[in-house]
């Protein structure tokens, strides 16, 4: 049982203002597997003035000391590479295969990428007799998810350490554990007291007051799109930068050729991963409506494939992180019975054999149209739907018929027409022929998926103000 009941504030673990704790649910087994204290308004004050009284010694620091910080934090990630796979498995359910695979590797990621970025990154810029600077925000706050908590923490973290931001952390409360073992890294390395704040809480209790503090410079929110409105209501009293990668539903078109069954399984494949719960997941799957039958049959084959089960053992899918989410999913799947979808396979109620734990069953919708309330809401489970189309311009209207644009995919063997659909898709990311895997590519989306872009040197600028010095003159003109 874990007891994390401290937060980490100024270079120290300390008490909660007032101590009132949260039980951490393990999803596989629905038992409480460990408990929080939950953060106030006066916790989040003595973070953010920490970070505040630390940023103007930070943001002086030279290139050269970041660098040595990020390679700190990264050998220190490393170290604790088994602590954070086996927390993630515990408070998510994430396979222990893709938290070893993934989950954590992705946070190295980020930070190796951050190193190199740093290492060549102009803050500066001669323009004629100007010269354009890009300084640090200042004070930024985190607000992450518990789907890829990893992820979302370090593609925050790294680029604002490399630019010389101070920040105050909230990891998600459903998911608190691999949050915890962060802030112990970062301990561990090495960052100077006040660079890096961390207190747990709730969206009520820790959200709100990290968004709308009046010494917060930026704040930096990854989850819902509902939730992502508050948090740009809470920041604009203070006009304060905000930063946002919220929900999506992607379309994923299958061209008309002879690449239609492995681009269909490969969809399938890709849509299940992580149960689901990834903002970016290939939710909507567009096939030429001639081959629907087709669609089907593939897709049946390729979900029956994919085994549910127990999250440390060989499984490919855990459960669903929380009772909540199960209950929205179960609905969810039933609206789409209810609205005439096809049920290809799947459907309500925990796979045969698992009476306990978060567990969904991989279901494939077809027949579906892009009105139905499984074509438009964000599921977050495994739960897919297959459209028809008559024609590739139809196609892209459909993609495109949604208040999302975070991803969007397209296969197809003819890969010049695979980018001219691509051309056409209005989302931040989008995948041909499942490539992926870039660190460098910026993410985020159009619409109501967010704003701004993480990763690779995308990411840098969100931490930075850009200044102007005009009459500055280059160098040689004033020798």
């Amino acid at each position: 049982m874990r007891e994390y009941l401290k937060f980490y504030i100024d270079g120290q673990w300390v008490e909660p203002v007032e101590l009132k704790t949260l039980d951490v649910i393990n999803p596989a087994t629905e038992a409480v597997c460990g408990k929080i204290a939950l953060g106030s308004a006066a916790d989040v004050d003595k973070a953010v003035m920490a970070a505040r009284k630390a940023f103007p010694a930070w943001s002086q620091t030279t290139r050269e000391e970041r660098l040595d910080v990020l390679n700190r934090i990264l050998a220190e990630y490393q170290k604790r590479f088994g602590d954070l796979a086996t927390a993630v498995t515990e408070e998510m359910g994430a396979p222990a295969s893709l938290a070893q695979r993934a989950q954590v590797p992705i946070g190295m990621g980020h930070l190796a990428t951050a190193v190199s970025v740093l290492k060549d990154f102009k803050f500066e810029e001669d323009r004629g007799p100007t010269l354009i600077v890009k300084e640090p925000i200042g004070v930024c706050s985190f607000i992450t998810p518990w789907n890829w908590p990893l992820n979302q923490i370090v593609c925050k973290v790294a680029p604002a350490i490399a630019t010389g931001c101070t920040m105050v952390l909230k990891p998600s409360e459903v998911a608190p554990f691999s949050g915890q073992i962060f802030a112990e890294i970062m301990h561990a390395a090495g960052v100077p007291a006040g660079v890096f704040n961390m207190v747990h809480g709730d969206g009520i209790g820790v959200g709100v007051p990290m968004s709308s503090h009046p010494e917060v410079d930026m704040v930096s929110f990854t989850g819902s799109t509902r939730a992502g409105i508050e948090v740009a209501k809470n920041a604009a009293p203070t006009v304060k930068r905000v930063a946002q990668e919220l929900g999506g539903k992607s379309p994923n078109i299958v061209l008309d050729d002879s690449a239609f069954a492995k681009g269909v399984a490969r969809g399938v494949a890709t849509m299940m991963t992580n149960s689901g719960q990834s903002c970016n997941a290939p939710t909507r799957m567009l096939v030429p409506a001639a081959r629907m039958d087709e669609a089907i049959a593939v897709a049946r084959e390729a979900a029956s494939q994919i085994t549910v089960g127990d999250p440390n053992g060989n499984s490919q899918l855990g459960p669903v992180v929380s009772e909540v989410q199960f209950t929205k999913i179960q609905k969810l799947i039933q609206a789409g019975i209810d609205e005439g979808a096809t049920l290809v396979t799947g459907g309500v109620g925990r796979p045969d054999g698992l009476d306990k734990g978060y567990y969904v069953k991989p279901t494939v919708f077809a027949n579906v149209t892009n009105e139905m309330t499984v074509a438009k809401e964000e599921i977050f489970g495994p739960v897919l739907s297959i459209l028809g189309y008559d024609t590739l311009d139809q196609a892209i209207k459909i993609g495109n018929d949604t208040e999302y644009g975070l991803a969007a995919y397209v296969q197809s063997e003819d890969l010049g027409k695979a980018r001219e659909v691509a051309a056409k898709l209005r989302a931040g990311q989008v995948s041909i022929n499942g490539g992926g895997g870039d660190m460098m590519a910026p993410f985020g989306g159009y619409k109501m998926s967010g704003n701004g872009r993480e990763w690779g040197d995308f990411g840098f600028h969100e931490f930075l103000e850009t200044k102007a010095i005009l009459g500055y003159a280059p160098k040689e003109a004033a020798e």
